[in-house]
């Protein structure tokens, strides 16, 4: 019986002690639970320093990758000295081809009209009225007119020569400037290639002060070297494109000014007889 109460008592306070130990334990574990998730929490919102670094390489910046800036950035580059050249054969290049299309724009003339009003003129008032109406119109076919009435009491041989010499000077005043155009056309590449040839020979004067051939030397003196081509390039391509648009209405214009030059003397024909 006394072993029997040992026993229990002895069981009893096992029993009390563990549960004691279980109870002490608890808060314990509790609070290490919390404290990791916590900083799960933590680590969950606050990325990593390479995380970091990763998402800065990979977000885009927009402010900095306009259009404008990296047309500044890569003009820097490619070193102002002929880059500064090239962007002024650009901005006289397109000040002539802007002056020759306002030009050419204020020549053309609705020839069928100003033929027909020449043609009442002279049904109405003669030669005087007719030329009235040439000086009263813009443009080189009503120019044209005029020189060939002015000169129409001398005869139509005299007439025709008139018309033709004034035409071939009318002529060359639609194609005034042409030249320059075409001279900075030639002369924008040309500057880009110079430039490419002075990058890469400072290129290799690098590679020769460094004693190595590193690939971030050649890669920056090459990138450099070759930014002049491609702006001197494209210079020409843009001044290229105005050019043709001129030619090509220059070229329509003359045969216009040829066709209403032979019906205008058919009328001057007509009237005399």
């Amino acid at each position: 019986m006394k072993k029997l109460f040992v026993l229990l008592t002895v069981a009893g306070m096992l029993t009390f002690g563990f549960n004691t130990i279980v109870a002490a334990q608890e808060p314990a574990q509790e609070a290490e639970t919390e404290e990791v998730a916590e900083t799960d929490v933590e680590q969950e919102t606050e990325p990593a320093p390479a995380d970091i670094m990763d998402q800065d390489l990979l977000a885009p910046d927009y402010e900095d990758q306009t259009f404008h800036y990296i047309l500044k950035e890569q003009f820097i580059e490619g070193g102002p000295a002929f880059m500064s050249i090239i962007l002024l054969c650009l901005i006289i290049g397109l000040g002539l081809c802007i002056e020759r299309i306002i030009y050419l724009n204020l020549s053309t003339t609705n020839t069928g009209k100003l033929l027909n009003k020449v043609e009442d003129a002279l049904k109405t008032g003669g030669v005087d009225a007719a030329k009235e109406v040439c000086r009263s119109t813009r443009g080189p076919v009503a120019s044209i007119y005029y020189q060939g009435l002015d000169r129409y009491n001398e005869g139509m041989e005299v007439v025709e020569k008139s018309v033709v010499s004034y035409g071939s000077v009318l002529m060359g005043r639609l194609e005034m400037n042409l030249t320059w155009i075409s001279l900075f056309i030639a002369i924008a590449p040309m500057l880009g290639f110079m430039g490419t040839v002075i990058g890469m020979i400072s290129a290799f004067d690098a590679i020769a002060r460094a004693g190595d051939i590193s690939p971030t030397i050649v890669a920056d003196g090459i990138k450099v070297a070759l930014l002049t081509t491609v702006f001197g390039l494209i210079v020409a391509v843009i001044l290229q494109i105005f050019y043709n648009y001129i030619v090509s209405k220059i070229d329509t214009m003359v045969n216009t000014m040829e066709d209403a030059t032979i019906s205008f003397m058919d009328i001057l024909i007509k009237y005399q007889k």
